[in-house]
């Protein structure tokens, strides 16, 4: 059997995976034995007060265990032979672009005027360091693009452009965190996200 609850708790009662067992049990009145699994579905921080909480919507498995996976993957296909496609920019846009032309049958082309990801790392510390500016590689041009030494927030700021939870799952299947996914601001951090 799977329960869903919502709960508004304490920060520490949040962190800590056998509070949340024992909150879950006493919410669905089940015994705490018989929850096998939980999962966070929605997760946000209301700090408006003096006291701080963290709201979360769970799914709780009651003698079972969740069938589907965190995240949903997409499976890429091998498009060596398919017909090219230029993308002018290897930032996010550029970026996820190629992805949904693979996603297409299409062969990506992707042009970037700036160094890879782990040459910018070193010419942006220069700027700090040295203040020398590379102009073909720095904070704005490269892989990854200005986002790849941000604050490794994701969102957006339009409920217009639609749903960003293939965006999530395809950077959870590419090595980010899970936690993603629920967050109501979520955030892969700057050390993550040139990875």
């Amino acid at each position: 059997m799977i329960k869903e609850i919502q709960l508004r708790i304490l920060p520490q009662e949040a962190a800590n995976e056998d509070r949340l067992k024992t909150i879950a049990s006493r919410e669905t009145g089940e015994a705490e034995t018989s929850i096998n699994a939980i999962r966070v579905i929605k997760r946000s921080i209301d700090a408006r007060q003096r006291q701080v909480y963290v709201n979360l919507k769970l799914r709780v498995f009651i003698n079972e265990l969740p069938a589907e996976a965190e995240y949903t993957s997409v499976e890429y296909k091998n498009v060596s032979g398919g017909k090219s496609v230029v993308v002018v920019g290897a930032g996010p846009g550029g970026l996820f672009a190629a992805l949904r032309l693979i996603e297409l049958g299409l062969r990506p082309i992707v042009l970037e005027r700036g160094r890879n990801v782990r040459d910018r790392r070193k010419d942006v510390a220069r700027i700090s360091r040295e203040h020398i500016v590379d102009g073909e590689s720095n904070y704005c041009f490269g892989e990854g693009g200005a986002g790849a030494f941000s604050d490794g927030k994701l969102y957006t700021r339009s409920k217009k452009r639609g749903s960003v939870d293939k965006i999530l799952n395809v950077f959870c299947q590419h090595g980010a965190s899970p936690s993603i996914l629920v967050d109501a601001h979520p955030h892969i951090g700057t050390d993550k996200l040139p990875a």
